[in-house]
């Protein structure tokens, strides 16, 4: 340890000691490990202050252009050693601990997992604050501080059951609560037309309620804390917490009822839109957030800057996917009615501050809302679309006269079953860019949802595909592996992800490798004693370790997995002679609480696991593991552990992926479909280092043309209608012999997901596999150039690529 990090060691201990005593009252002898962890995050983000606020005033007094990243979800994870290794303080850190007693990594398990994001997106919408930081760009993420956030997913006995979160229990030491900062949302009422002038009216929006966002602000450490941004988060609260009239009458629960309703906004991420409710709830969200955020950064502009006019100048919005399109109206809203700026200059602020991610090629997730709904809840929102809606549709008439499937395709409001708002054509018109988040993905963004749209904007769609946080999913999962690399390429490495590629040429030295192949095993060691503790299931760090950790949905196809694990379940059973390479399958996700076929997924996942594991004919040559309630935290376990990476979707249907690229960084090699980033890994790593099988985009699409059903595959597959004749007589389910007879007529009938078709094609790539790993050499070489070869996927460099061709800011790195 250096002399600074040793004065810094004993500054961080005195600071901890402090906020213990005077903060939160407990002395040293008293104090439990929940105890010191809340004085270390105080302590620490003490260290953080002054550089945040010093950059947020810079920003403003030097007039740069802010990002401002609205999201539904930010899944942040656990923030200690996020900060503290960012800040460079992680070995200082754990020397004023140890004088103190405490152990930082036991310590550190007391920090609760904020469960504010589902997935993909919401690890993505993480990882860029952080690369935005990182690369010294001013910028704000706006989201939803969601009191219980996703659900807590219990399974009792392979069943899941979804119970609250409860991340703020003991509060959130990482953030400040703005109670000064609250804007106004509303809901419902009425417009009214006032006349301002002969030729001039004006609308006003007078909502039926109005429901308070208040601001809490966690700062965003980048790396080595040359820069630090905010993360804002709005809570819902109720203007009249109580109705006191009804509670002094007798009536103590009806005089809440108001409060709990309009407080519900900000209770839980994704809420069931199965019902009505649900679904008025969702929008309710989308709504609340986006307006408080454009309400927010309409403020602060105005203060600084005076005039709505100059916001493309000074302001990019990103929407995070369709969830905050609303946006488009909002901002049009604040311009026009509340500024009075004339309708076609305010649509050119509105166009020119907003751009659009698209996630998702699926059409559910590009979402609609009833119109009924709309007129009911955001009546002069309605209006607005209804106006933007007119002068696109009277745009593409003048070009494309008579053309009505064209203007039926491109219009705002869909017009066949229940008129719907068409919230992804709304976020494209509304955008001066739209951006796909893969190559592949982009380009289907063009020939498929936005096809027409790609006709009349031909400039509009590009590409930016995604990237993880080399500082989270690297250097602080997985130590041992960044110390390797540090010694092998430079203590550069830790600084700019593309000298990673200075690693291949240590990809064939054999002493190399076997230092590779023992961080790996300890890595593994410590998932295995996960699993142990978590399941009661032991599994040997020798084996493959075949991990598949996303959310739970059939077009990810973990039923493909788990027909393959059956599979190969029985032919080991069948030929016990060979020389089986030994797995364990690794599986992690929750399925939505109203995705009935994704829980029965989960189920079967649990019904193999019980019965291969508790079979002694396999022994050690298959084991199979589903871990509960994967988070960030679970995910940094798993990561650096993996041997074989699944990332199975069916092609075409997985914009991006994020999960393959943490994998492959860890030196995992990736089995996986032509889908998503898994065609620019294959690119980046090499066809030698990869398992790539199944049916190409193409072929899928022409597949789903013919109507082409699972039978013909199942019945060219003998091995595998023998896994689906042992599923649907109950072999896996003798409680319940019918539970799968449905999931399993699927497959044979429509198999919208192709699992039938791509069965045997994976079946065979999974035996490559097990080829290579028998190959020791072969295998670590792959895995090294994995690592190696994937510095390109860093989010720093996606996040760049925005700066310079969607933002027009600048990066200072």
């Amino acid at each position: 340890m250096t002399h600074d990090q040793a004065a810094d060691a004993t500054s961080l201990r005195d600071a901890i000691v402090r906020k213990l005593t005077y903060e939160m009252g407990k002395s040293r002898s008293g104090a439990r490990e929940r105890d010191w962890f809340l004085a270390t995050a105080l302590a620490v983000r003490n260290r953080v202050i002054d550089r945040w606020l010093e950059a947020t005033r810079a920003a403003y007094e030097q007039g740069e252009k802010q990002v401002y990243y609205l999201s539904l979800e930010f899944l942040v994870g656990r923030l200690l050693r996020d900060n503290v290794s960012n800040l460079g303080l992680l070995e200082p850190l754990r020397e004023a601990l140890q004088t103190l007693g405490v152990d930082f990594d036991a310590m550190r398990q007391e920090e609760p997992d904020a469960a504010l994001g589902n997935g993909g997106l919401g690890r993505l919408a993480a990882c860029f604050m952080e690369s935005l930081a990182s690369l010294g760009i001013p910028a704000f993420g706006y989201g939803i501080r969601y009191e219980h956030g996703l659900f807590r997913q219990i399974l009792h006995e392979g069943w899941q059951h979804e119970y609250p979160e409860d991340w703020l229990t003991f509060g959130n030491p990482w953030e400040f609560a703005r109670p000064e900062i609250a804007h106004d949302i509303g809901f419902g009422g009425s417009v009214e037309a006032v006349r301002v002038s002969e030729t001039e009216m004006r609308h006003v929006w007078h909502p039926a309620e109005t429901v308070q966002a208040v601001a809490y602000d966690t700062p965003v450490v980048g790396w080595r804390g040359r820069h630090i941004n905010t993360l804002r988060l709005w809570s819902a609260r109720a203007l009249d917490p109580l109705k006191l009239e009804a509670f002094n009458y007798g009536d103590h629960v009806g005089a809440l009822a108001d409060r709990v309703r309009q407080e519900a906004i900000s209770k839980v991420l994704y809420p069931s839109d199965e019902s009505p409710a649900g679904q008025e709830l969702r929008l309710r969200q989308e709504y609340f957030f986006t307006s408080a955020a454009l309400q927010d950064l309409v403020r602060r502009h105005l203060r600084v800057y005076g005039d709505l006019r100059s916001l493309p100048d000074k302001v990019a919005i990103q929407l995070n996917d369709t969830h905050p399109a609303i946006a488009v109206a909002e901002l049009m809203r604040i311009c026009v009615d509340l500024h009075g700026i004339p309708w076609d200059e305010a649509w050119e602020v509105t166009r020119g501050a907003i751009s659009y991610t698209n996630h998702t090629l699926l059409p559910e997730a590009l979402e609609s809302w009833s119109v009924p709904l709309m007129e009911r809840l955001l009546p002069r929102h309605m209006q607005i679309i209804y106006l933007i809606n007119a002068h696109h549709l009277d745009s593409v008439r003048a070009r494309w006269p008579g053309d009505v499937r064209l203007l039926s395709s491109v219009s705002l409001i869909e017009e066949g079953h229940g008129r719907r708002v068409r919230m992804g054509h709304l976020a494209f018109v509304g955008s001066h860019k739209v951006n796909g988040v893969s190559a592949l993905h982009s380009e289907l963004l063009k020939k498929t949802v936005f096809r027409d749209f790609h006709l009349l904007a031909p400039d509009r769609i590009v590409n930016k595909t995604n990237g993880v946080t080399f500082r989270r999913w690297l250097q602080q999962s997985n130590p041992g592996l960044t110390g390797l690399l540090v010694e092998a390429v430079g203590p550069g490495v830790l600084d700019d992800a593309g000298l990673l590629e200075g690693l291949a040429k240590q990809a064939d030295d054999a002493g190399f490798r076997d230092r590779f192949a023992s961080v790996k095993r300890s890595n593994k060691e410590a998932l295995a004693a996960l699993i142990r503790q978590q399941l009661d299931l032991r599994v040997d760090p020798d084996a493959m370790f075949d991990v598949q950790i996303k959310r739970i949905h059939e077009y990810k196809r973990q039923l493909l997995n788990i027909l393959e694990t059956v599979a190969l379940y029985d032919a080991i059973r069948s030929q016990p002679h060979l020389d089986w390479a030994p797995r364990v399958k690794i599986f992690a996700g929750k399925a939505a609480a109203s995705y009935h076929r994704a829980k029965l997924i989960i189920k079967l996942a649990h019904d193999v696991a019980r019965v291969v594991n508790g079979d002694p004919t396999v022994r050690d040559r298959l084991k199979v593991a589903f871990l509960p309630n994967y988070n960030v935290s679970l995910a940094e376990t798993i990561v650096p552990a993996a041997d074989l990476s699944e990332q199975i979707s069916t092609a075409g249907m997985e914009a991006s992926g994020t999960g393959n690229m943490k994998l492959a960084l860890n030196g995992a090699l990736t089995m996986g479909t032509l889908d998503g980033a898994n065609v620019e890994i294959l690119e980046h790593v090499g066809e030698p280092n990869i398992f790539i099988f199944g049916l190409t985009t193409e072929e899928v699409e022409a597949r789903r043309r013919d109507g082409t059903h699972g039978l013909a595959a199942v019945q060219a597959s003998p091995r595998l209608a023998e896994v689906l004749e042992a599923i649907e007589a109950g072999v896996f389910s003798p409680d319940d012999r019918g539970r799968y007879r449905e999931l399993m007529a699927s497959i044979r009938g429509h198999d919208y997901f192709m699992v039938a078709s791509d069965f045997d094609s994976y079946f065979q790539a999974q035996r490559q596999a097990d080829l290579r790993w028998r190959d020791r050499a072969a295998w670590l070489r792959s895995a090294a150039l994995n690592t190696a070869r994937v510095g390109w996927f860093s989010s720093d460099r996606t996040i760049a690529e925005y700066a310079a061709e969607i933002w027009n800011v600048p990066v200072r790195r």
